[in-house]
């Protein structure tokens, strides 16, 4: 990552200068006299809050280190007045819990044309919203869940009709995002907080940069994109464009699991010793986020404390990501384009489980039973040539399907073609699957990649000797493949979304 000013232009380009107030002296020791900051593990503890948004409704409870920051922080936030105007008689009932709703905000008109084209936004006039998420604090104040809404999600907007989801915001701002979101899933929102793209290069430069790691290359010349397969240090404005991109096969879908992986990659890094045990980095970090955020009047400096203080022991694997499920991403609408359709039945589940504080990953009422084994079907597999022996994907993809395998995309050349042992490899929740793939390839390993979702990727090793098809399960009728893109809310806890 480059320390370059140049790249973002003049010095502070993306930056909105404030007045006072002004940030909290450091404490000075009455026994040493010098000037100390609580210890590290402390504000790791107290800092537990980092994970509210985007960008940085993480960062707006995590001020639980002292009231001196709390009240700095409380000039420093724009409020607005989001529920004033909301008749409490045709909301959802709250339940216990807390709800933010988290808009990352789609708007060009304060930016410059040097600053649109250095972000790759586009100069598109009006105001949308970029990044819908729900962000639900449970009733113990243990466990916070994140949701992402597809911006393209196709809904009834109260008072507009049906649209995507993300115009409700551009028809009426944060108070019909707020009434839509409510109709839709039926979850009280509790407080709303909105941030910005200057906001979100600010934070991550703020951090010195983040690091982030993709499954297979992103070229995408309208965002100033082009990463191959790996891991990767980015600036702010790198990252954006990695959160921002749908230039990849699943589109918004992608997106959000990205937007998912920055987020957990900006709380690792924020959390971390090197930001925490640094005076000057961690005031400009809660410097740069709280000059872009917004949030509802109810969200005062005395609800942040007390948030600060009940949620001091949280941590990453305390924090669960998770998308709406979808039933058609094709979805052609009255209109003549294509938006996104959700699985209504799982996704009415989903939001009663938050609802209720229920973990998403808990099994349904009469599930206890051991699962039984796998069937060819329910593996959805992209085969990788890791040799240097021409047409041997293709041939184990024949192979693949003729079993009955979900075979996702024609075979590949591994960025590597030298590998010497076969790997299956799988995302965090998907290891019971891999071990199954890899009784039909002897001498395969399974290996975790934790940038993948529910699809096993297979790279052939030099090592391969052939395909040895799974027997029959008795009883079992082969099924061909859904050709649903999800099928229900596949979750992620923010430490399992850190780069290996």
């Amino acid at each position: 990552m480059s320390d370059d000013a140049g790249r973002h232009g003049s010095t502070g380009e993306f930056r909105r200068e404030r007045s006072a107030p002004l940030p909290p002296e450091r404490r000075r020791s009455i026994r040493t006299g010098r000037i100390t900051v609580p210890d590290a593990v402390v504000q790791r503890r107290r800092n537990g809050l980092l994970v509210m948004s985007v960008l940085s409704v993480l960062v707006l409870l995590a001020s639980g280190t002292s009231w001196a920051f709390t009240g700095w922080m409380s000039g420093s936030i724009n409020r607005f007045d989001v529920f004033g105007e909301l008749a409490d008689g045709e909301r959802p009932e709250g339940t216990g819990g807390l709800t933010f709703l988290v808009i990352g905000s789609d708007s060009r008109g304060d930016l410059s044309r040097e600053d649109r084209n250095a972000l790759s936004v586009g100069s598109t006039p009006g105001r949308r919203s970029d990044t819908i998420m729900l962000v639900r604090l449970n009733h113990e104040r243990d466990h916070l869940t994140v949701v992402g809404l597809p911006r393209d999600l196709w809904v009834d907007i109260p008072g507009e009709g049906e649209d995507k989801i993300n115009a409700a915001y551009a028809y009426g701002g944060p108070q019909l995002a707020v009434r839509t979101v409510e109709s839709v899933t039926e979850v009280r929102i509790d407080h709303y907080v909105e941030v910005d793209f200057n906001g979100f290069v600010d934070v991550v430069d703020a951090l010195n940069g983040i690091e982030v790691c993709l499954p297979e290359a992103i070229d995408d010349p309208k965002a100033h994109l082009n990463m191959d397969a790996g891991t990767h240090e980015v600036d702010g404005v790198e990252a954006l464009a990695f959160a921002r991109t749908r230039a990849t096969a699943r589109g918004d879908l992608d997106r959000i699991d990205r937007q998912q992986q920055v987020l957990s990659a900006m709380l690792d890094k924020a959390m971390s010793g090197q930001t925490l045990s640094d005076p000057g980095r961690l005031t400009a970090f809660l410097d740069s986020t709280l000059s872009s955020v917004t949030v509802d009047e109810g969200l005062d400096t005395s609800t942040i404390n007390d948030l600060a203080y009940q949620m001091r022991d949280l941590d990453l694997d305390n924090v669960t990501f998770a998308q709406v499920p979808i039933a058609d991403m094709d979805h052609w609408t009255s209109r003549g384009d294509v938006a996104l359709l959700w699985d209504e039945p799982a996704a009415r589940e989903l939001f009663a489980a938050i609802n209720s504080d229920r973990p998403l990953t808990e099994p349904a009422a009469g599930a206890e039973e051991e699962k039984s084994e796998p069937s060819p079907a329910e593996v959805r597999v992209r085969v990788f040539n890791g040799t240097a022996t021409p047409g041997l994907g293709a041939r184990l993809d024949d192979q693949f399907a003729s079993a009955g395998f979900d075979v996702t995309d024609p075979a590949e050349n591994w960025t590597d073609r030298s590998v010497p042992t076969t790997e299956v490899r799988h995302g965090p929740q998907n290891e019971a699957l891999a071990d199954y793939l890899a009784t039909t390839l002897p001498g395969a390993e399974t290996v975790e990649d934790r940038t993948l979702g529910k699809d096993l990727q297979v790279v052939i090793g030099f090592n391969h000797t052939g395909f040895e098809p799974p027997e029959p399960i008795e009883g079992q009728v082969p099924q061909e493949p859904e050709p649903s893109p999800e099928e229900g809310p596949a979750t992620t806890t923010a430490e399992q979304n850190i780069c290996a």
